[in-house]
């Protein structure tokens, strides 16, 4: 049976205890982890070149975030717990961004796109014929990206083909 409400498609079905998971898993967990690999970010401080030939940050904080998370691309409503937590996680990418650039840190939010994981299975029937990927071609496509930023990209929001997604 469902052990999880799972996303809310309307302001009734609001639950404290799954926004408290997803704040969890999409927002603090990510935080901590970056707050905690900082210290070790900021002892490698030689640039290098990336895939494209930019000087490229010595580390990169990727966060994976989702493109319902953008408030300017919320056209449907629904999944409040999903959305906020993702939000919150952009505007956290985005804060470090402006402290730890300072340092040679970059940090993004990444949307992966509609994987084929356990996660996506109770949706994939909704999504367009194409835009189900799978894990692999989602892994390799969040890895071009990371390696195709440069120091302007930082903060950003970008789906797994580098296309940025306004906030």
């Amino acid at each position: 049976g469902q052990t999880t409400p799972g996303p809310e498609r309307s302001i009734a079905k609001i639950d404290r205890e799954w926004m408290e998971k997803s704040f969890a898993l999409n927002l603090y967990g990510p935080v901590m982890l970056s707050k905690e690999l900082t210290d070790i970010m900021k002892q490698s401080r030689r640039k290098s070149a990336n895939a494209s030939g930019n000087a490229r940050a010595p580390a990169v904080i990727a966060n994976l975030s989702a493109r319902v998370g953008s408030i300017s691309d919320n056209g449907l409503g629904g999944w409040y717990s999903y959305r906020m937590s993702k939000a919150a996680l952009n505007q956290a990418t985005r804060t470090m961004s402006n402290e730890l650039k300072r340092s040679q840190i970059w940090c993004i939010a990444l949307h992966p796109g509609t994987t084929n994981t356990d996660l996506s299975k109770p949706f994939q029937a909704n999504v367009q014929k194409g835009r189900l990927f799978p894990v692999d071609f989602t892994v390799e496509s969040l890895l071009d990206v990371i390696d195709s930023m440069s120091d302007k990209d930082s903060g950003g929001l970008y789906d797994w083909a580098g296309k940025a997604i306004p906030f």
